[in-house]
């Protein structure tokens, strides 16, 4: 395995594989283009140019941890050599840029997505209650996530954060693709989409960092999704609204509020004007702690020597990509945007944008910044 990117992130993970926490990985190289950022201790290659670690023998997988608009790039050149790509999120910055990647993947190359929040029991068990039909047909969805507080000190880390030409986006596109992605596994995607994002709202940045977005999906549902990275003390609550009742997960505690009697069946069927269903309140128990990147690493390990089915698919990243695309192209002209979104006319969009870019300075170092990143998670 070799790790692309050694900044905060790809630090992180490659610690966790020097310490043997994914067994069937084995850390043979790293690279960045700071060489000062490749002093990590262990036996390893070290490089300054992905293009060379790509090609020379050392790997058979990489994991790709740079800024956003060369995961594209990176991911490519991987596919096409062979080699299996694990990719942290976003898989890319806009829609367009996804399709190239996914297209460079061939049959029997494991290529993988580091959404690690799907390894959280809460959002299984949510998933299974959904598909399982527990919670009868979904009418309402409704998520508040804001506690992806993050200073001006973290937006001066770096000077390609928080730009069009360095990232891409704000929070949609660095802290919310494991939330969109959330989102469309366990609900599936949206039909249309109107949302309201504002630029610097908090910061002193060109990008979005509070959104409030509408949904509609295929059977009528709707759906309001809230986030910021300039609100403190945030909150991280999902609402679901469905015909056999209203489940809560907030503070890692699932709450099931269960109508006796699905409600559109009590609605059609009582003679009362003002009654409703009786319900029952119940905690719903989870198992488990979520193993979040480590567990993306032990699974991408299994896909790749036995076979496993891949808890994140590398193509199904595109989907958090497209909803972000979709909440910035509707409040760049003010209207509601129908999905699948066309994906030419953003990059169309994006890249006026992305020409109008300043990279600033940075002003403290990116690790100062971040602290310790696996830290956020609990």
């Amino acid at each position: 395995m070799g790790v692309i990117g050694m900044g905060n992130m790809g630090v992180g993970h490659a610690k966790a594989l020097i310490e043997g926490k994914a067994p069937g990985l084995r850390l043979t190289a790293i690279c960045d283009s700071d060489e000062s950022r490749l002093g990590i201790e262990g036996d390893v290659k070290r490089f300054g140019d992905s293009r060379k670690l790509i090609r020379s023998g050392a790997v058979d997988a990489v994991l790709v941890a740079t800024p956003h608009y060369s995961h594209t790039t990176i991911g490519i050149d991987a596919l096409k050599r062979g080699l299996h790509v694990l990719m942290e999120k976003p898989i890319s910055v806009h829609k367009r840029d996804c399709e190239k990647l996914i297209a460079a993947h061939k049959k029997g190359q494991v290529f993988a997505a580091m959404f690690n929040q799907r390894t959280d029991p809460c959002y299984q068990k949510i998933r299974e209650m959904i598909r399982g039909g527990e919670l009868g047909e979904v009418r309402r969805v409704e998520w508040v996530i804001t506690n992806w507080f993050r200073t001006c000190a973290y937006y001066a880390s770096g000077s390609w954060r928080a730009t069009w030409a360095g990232e891409g986006g704000g929070v949609l596109l660095n802290q919310c693709p494991h939330n969109l992605d959330l989102l469309q596994w366990m609900f599936g995607m949206p039909v249309r989409v109107r949302a309201f994002c504002r630029f610097g709202q908090y910061h002193d940045i060109e990008v979005e960092d509070e959104v409030t977005a509408y949904m509609e999906f295929g059977n009528g549902a709707t759906g309001v999704f809230v986030t910021s990275t300039g609100e403190a003390p945030g909150a991280n609550r999902l609402e679901i609204a469905a015909e056999r009742g209203r489940l809560l997960y907030e503070k890692n505690t699932l709450t099931f509020h269960r109508n006796e009697v699905e409600m559109s069946e009590f609605s059609r069927t009582t003679d009362k004007g003002f009654a409703a269903p009786a319900v029952t309140e119940m905690n719903i128990a989870v198992e488990g702690r979520a193993e979040q990147h480590v567990g993306i690493m032990k699974n991408f390990a299994a896909a790749i020597l036995d076979g496993a089915p891949l808890i994140a698919p590398g193509e199904e990243g595109i989907r958090s990509v497209e909803l972000a695309n979709a909440m910035l192209y509707s409040t760049f002209t003010g209207k509601t945007v129908e999905l699948p979104l066309d994906g030419k006319a953003y990059e169309r969009r994006l890249k006026k944008l992305i020409a109008g870019s300043k990279a600033k300075t940075a002003a403290v170092s990116n690790r100062a910044a971040d602290g310790d990143f696996a830290q956020s998670f609990k």
